[in-house]
């Protein structure tokens, strides 16, 4: 299995039982499973996984119909009204024998990178062996290397509780809130006739916010950044 390492579960009992689903499901097939999360509203931050059909043998497995990149708003809440498009956590599961076979196929050179590497696997040269080696690798993630090519891939959609923390969306549906959906984080924050904002301040700041809806106001080193939260995968666009 192999899953983000900076995504929170709450649902821990759910989350082993799917988990263990898709681990003997991948283990007596060449599939890979990828978790498919629940979508609780149309974010724009995640990629989203199309299903296609349940198998016959699981009703809860659904075979992939496409990989589709982070959406606009819109887009977004057309997914969630359909109901089969699910967010991609990352997280996917398989076993050695299919992931290797599936790297030959799509992605040769660093599968050829890792058979140089295998030899010092457990011996003291394999860390000087990783460090060399691996960033020759091809620099290109999983899903578009393999994920969104190979034949045999599924989805198990589920739900546990789980948020991508890398996010000022998600952090925003973790912390405590008030009565108008506002979370802060600072000793001094004052909201008027606001609501559904989050404001990060640090300590040493009295921050008041005053006739915004849907916002993120937030101070680190000196840069202040005031964004629509539903806005917040343009951040990177105004540095």
């Amino acid at each position: 299995m192999v899953t983000p390492a900076d995504a929170l579960v709450i649902d821990t009992t759910e989350f082993r039982r799917v988990v263990n689903k898709a681990l003997a499901f991948t283990q007596r097939s060449s599939a890979i499973v990828t978790l498919g999360i629940r979508p609780t509203r149309p974010e724009t931050g995640y990629g989203y996984i199309a299903a296609a059909h349940p198998i016959a043998t699981d009703k809860e497995i659904c075979t992939v119909d496409a990989f589709k990149e982070k959406p606009d708003r819109e887009t977004a809440e057309k997914y969630l009204a359909e109901g089969n498009y699910f967010w991609n956590a990352g997280i996917f599961v398989w076993n050695v024998r299919t992931i290797t076979a599936v790297m030959r196929v799509y992605a040769p050179g660093i599968a050829q990178i890792f058979d140089r590497i295998f030899p010092a696997f457990y011996t003291a040269q394999e860390r000087e062996m990783v460090e060399q080696l691996f960033p020759t690798c091809e620099k290109i993630s999983i899903d578009y290397a393999v994920m969104e090519k190979a034949q045999e891939i599924y989805v198990l959609p589920a739900s546990f509780g789980w948020s991508d923390l890398g996010t000022w969306g998600a952090l925003h549906g973790l912390l405590p809130q008030d009565k108008a959906g506002n979370a802060v984080v600072g000793p001094d924050i004052r909201l008027y006739e606001s609501k559904n904002c989050i404001v990060h301040a640090p300590d040493e700041r009295k921050v008041v916010v005053q006739g915004l809806d849907g916002y993120i106001v937030a101070e680190k080193d000196r840069m202040l950044l005031i964004c629509r939260l539903d806005e917040e995968q343009r951040i990177k666009d105004f540095y």
